[in-house]
């Protein structure tokens, strides 16, 4: 296999993402989403790609990509959820729901189930307290949420 680079059809997007920026550099994150958005996730191909483009070294993108929640290293299930266990949702049961989501589909936090439909990640912070507890279904925000909730969201 060549190597990896932007489609035709996003190049104009990622160069408009790196004029954004005095220093390319800069674009770092901006084009790990991009890129997560195209490929569904940050392989090390891509952060390769990433390095290259922004004139970072491999290391410094995969500090960043590790850093951030919201970028995946790995492949996400077609259903990748967030559970947020900071403190709001915590102390409102989040902590209880990351484990009800962990029992009923048989896998830990960070990882997806065999058939590749869905992920888990315990996430620090989704930034929305007011509505906790709170998971992030894909890239939707739903909360409050109770066990019956997540039973509706591993259903549908």
């Amino acid at each position: 296999m060549g190597k990896l680079i932007f489609p035709p059809e996003v190049r104009k997007e990622v160069e408009a993402l790196l004029a954004r920026y005095p220093d390319r550099r800069g674009a770092m994150l901006p084009l790990l989403h991009l890129s997560q958005r195209i490929w569904k996730y940050v392989s090390p191909d891509v952060l390769a790609l990433c390095a290259e483009t922004t004139g970072c070294s491999p290391a410094d993108a995969k500090g960043t990509a590790s850093f951030y929640t919201m970028v995946h290293t790995r492949a996400p299930g077609r259903t990748h959820i967030r559970v947020c266990t900071n403190v709001a949702c915590q102390l409102k049961g989040g902590t209880e729901l990351l484990h009800q989501l962990e029992k009923r589909l048989g896998i830990s936090a960070g990882q997806t189930t065999a058939d590749g439909r869905f992920s888990i990640e315990e996430v620090e912070c989704l930034g929305a307290c007011d509505r906790a507890p709170l998971v992030m279904v894909n890239d939707d925000y739903v909360g409050p949420v109770d066990e019956a909730a997540i039973e509706e969201i591993l259903n549908q």
